[in-house]
């Protein structure tokens, strides 16, 4: 069992790590669908300029790298869960509810982390924390 103090030192620092792993795999996703890297499966294509898959392809690419960094993160995160929350609802949600049922998991997970995120702040290893030492950066940031 952890003790509360050892919790209290630990959690701000895994908080930064939960935000850093999200973004970075959130990026992944954008960088899939512009740079093509990782590559597509066969027979997948870049999404067409101005498609749904478009933006959501640019919020990954933009949020994914601001969260990764701990910059402007609570908007970049709150963007980001309202993506993935729309994600769900327009692919996964009419093949049924349940996210088990229709491969939804990934997209409501990321809703919901993304929003903790938003809420939590970026945790300690981040440029908001370090531009508000420096008072760089406004308080909503």
């Amino acid at each position: 069992m952890i003790s509360s103090s050892a919790a209290s030192v630990w959690a701000p620092r895994l908080l930064s790590v939960l935000r850093i792993a999200a973004g970075l795999f959130l990026l992944e996703h954008g960088t899939q669908k512009f740079l093509n890297f990782p590559a597509y499966p066969p027979g997948a294509a870049a999404p067409a300029a101005m498609t749904m898959p478009w933006f959501a392809g640019t919020i990954e690419l933009v949020c994914g790298a601001l969260i990764a960094l701990g910059l402007f993160t609570r908007p970049a995160a709150f963007l980001a869960s309202g993506m993935t929350a729309v994600a769900y609802w327009t692919v996964h949600g009419p093949m049924g509810f349940f996210p088990i049922l229709n491969r939804g998991e990934l997209a409501a997970l990321y809703c919901f982390v993304f929003l903790y995120i938003c809420v939590a702040g970026p945790g300690p290893w981040s440029l908001d924390a370090a531009l508000k030492r420096d008072g760089r950066l406004p308080a909503w940031a």
